[in-house]
């Protein structure tokens, strides 16, 4: 897949930024992997991916190799040298590089087994790290980790094979019922759950939606196809129209507010072809 002509701005606007950071390709000098956002080494990876730039273009190879040279024995990713090393990171760094086509590296599949190991009492990722204090909505997973772990997965022959990763659907589905905030984080469903943000990057019923229709547990789950139905409700002519992106973004063409986005269509088209299919 290449970058089509109509996108050629919103790469190059990307890489634009690459050295805003005080390091080339997104980063700082110490390799702060998601110092940055939007335009962070972690999501301008994932922007270029999503424009159609393929993962063996010499820019994404170099940023493949910024994360890989975080990586720890244990399979965790230092992507903050100077602070904890977090499960929400370290499924960052596994989705980002199962995406870009390591899913085979002996180094991803012992991160994708500690992921595993890690898995908390309820199904999901859990960071020690209470910005909330800890009252008894913390007790729970943080969603959002959990989603970006079951991304990385479906790259993986854990996909549809591995019953802790159902485990961790059912967490993600019953949080459709509890709608309240949980987790250390505080990840809730409410009205900015409810719009739909593209590019993917905070927890959003389109995200929500996408990754959780790669798992067979989920697509005859009457919670995953209320959630279905509700996205299927905001797609005007079967395309999908941005709600809600993230402002510095703005201007990019492929994500317009507003506006149908022929990638996040093509994003919605893969949810209804993975239903039929029973992919």
């Amino acid at each position: 897949m290449a970058v089509e002509n109509q996108y050629l701005s919103d790469v190059e606007a990307i890489l634009s930024h690459r050295y805003d950071n005080g390091a080339d390709f997104w980063t700082t000098s110490d390799k702060r992997l998601l110092k940055g956002s939007p335009f962070s080494a972690y999501n301008s990876a994932k922007m270029l991916l999503e424009l159609g730039m393929g993962p063996n273009d010499p820019i994404l190879k170099e940023v493949s190799e910024l994360f890989f040279s975080t990586w720890q024995q244990d399979g965790r990713f230092n992507l903050y040298p100077n602070g904890s090393v977090l499960p929400c990171q370290t499924a960052e760094a596994a989705y980002l590089l199962c995406r870009m086509g390591y899913n085979k590296d002996v180094r991803i599949q012992k991160t994708l087994r500690h992921l595993l190991d890690i898995q908390y009492y309820d199904g999901g990722l859990r960071c020690n790290k209470f910005s909330f204090g800890h009252g008894p909505e913390t007790e729970y997973s943080n969603p959002m980790p959990t989603l970006t772990a079951l991304n990385a997965f479906r790259y993986t022959d854990y996909l549809n094979n591995e019953p802790a990763l159902d485990k961790a659907v059912d967490f993600l589905l019953e949080h459709w019922v509890i709608k309240k905030p949980i987790g250390p984080c505080h990840y809730g469903i409410g009205t900015l759950f409810m719009q739909l943000e593209y590019p993917f990057g905070n927890y959003n019923l389109f995200e929500y939606v996408y990754v959780l229709s790669f798992y067979n547990r989920a697509k005859e789950d009457k919670r995953f196809l209320e959630a279905l139905e509700t996205l299927k409700s905001k797609a005007i002519d079967s395309q999908i129209v941005v709600e809600r992106v993230v402002p510095k973004l703005a201007k990019l063409s492929f994500c317009k507010k507003g506006k149908p986005s022929a990638l996040a269509t093509r994003r919605y088209s893969e949810i209804l072809e993975n239903l039929n299919t029973g992919v």
